[in-house]
């Protein structure tokens, strides 16, 4: 896995890619599990200032979690702990004590687009699709923890729509909405781009970035306080519609969706 999930320090930057181009940057649980790793203390991985994340290449930034890795799913319990595992992942983003900047190129879904809203700058090119398309795919749905950041980012219309439509928000529409602070026009200067910001960031004052960080997570975090959507996750990856999702998935075939 290591060189899945590459790292870098320079100039006070920490820079990690996502390097599975060869799979749309598709997340396995050990990169999930490393990127979270790095975050949870960055000071013990060459403490840089600010960390940028990004994919290798143009064509995805990612492209969620690897799908071959939902077939020893047996019952809600493995619904449950998955969907806990990588809100820890998630969460560990928001909490890193630095601040964060995705840089995004192509297609960001799924898990890929989980990350990308726990970062807390956004820029991206002018070919990034951002959604979440699982009504198309796996017919699953996201932890209440993912549906608070995108209510809170983008409103419960916009939310119903692309979930719904399964449609992948176009790069002008994300920058209009607020995914996106800026827009490149190509992946070089994308990179040379975040460089820029995450220098103009690292040079400011740390504990300003940290409690803003830190009460920006705070108000999105109430959105979701108390709320249970346990019952939401059974729902859908105990169903016959998601091992259907799943294996026409893989398969590359139109699944045949039945409600149960």
């Amino acid at each position: 896995m290591s060189d899945e999930i590459l790292y870098a320090v320079e100039n006070g930057v920490g820079t990690i890619t996502l390097n599975r181009p060869q799979a749309r940057n598709a997340l396995t649980f050990a990169m999930y599990e490393r990127i979270a790793e790095i975050c949870r203390d960055p000071a013990a991985h060459g403490d840089p200032r600010v960390i940028v994340m990004t994919g290798a290449g143009d064509k995805a930034f990612g492209a969620g979690t690897d799908i071959s890795q939902f077939r020893a799913f047996s019952g809600a319990g493995d619904a449950l702990a998955y969907e806990e595992r990588i809100e820890k992942v998630i969460g560990t983003i928001e909490r890193c004590p630095v601040p964060t900047l995705a840089a995004i190129s192509g297609a960001v879904t799924g898990g890929g687009a989980s990350i990308a809203l726990s970062c807390d700058l956004r820029i991206a090119t002018v070919t990034a699709r951002f959604g979440f398309p699982i009504a198309r795919t796996l017919g699953n749905c996201l932890s209440m923890e993912n549906y608070a950041r995108l209510f809170a980012l983008l409103g419960p219309a916009l939310v119903k729509d692309i979930v719904f439509t399964a449609r992948l928000v176009e790069a002008e529409e994300g920058r209009r909405v607020g995914l996106y602070s800026e827009l490149l026009p190509d992946h070089a200067a994308l990179m040379a781009r975040a460089s820029e910001l995450a220098q103009i960031v690292a040079s400011h004052a740390p504990l300003t970035m940290r409690a803003t960080k830190e009460a920006m997570r705070r108000l999105t975090a109430a959105a979701a306080d108390g709320v249970d959507g346990r019952d939401l996750v059974t729902l859908c990856y105990t169903s016959a519609d998601f091992r259907e999702g799943m294996e026409a998935f893989l398969g590359k075939r139109p699944p045949n969706w039945t409600g149960r």
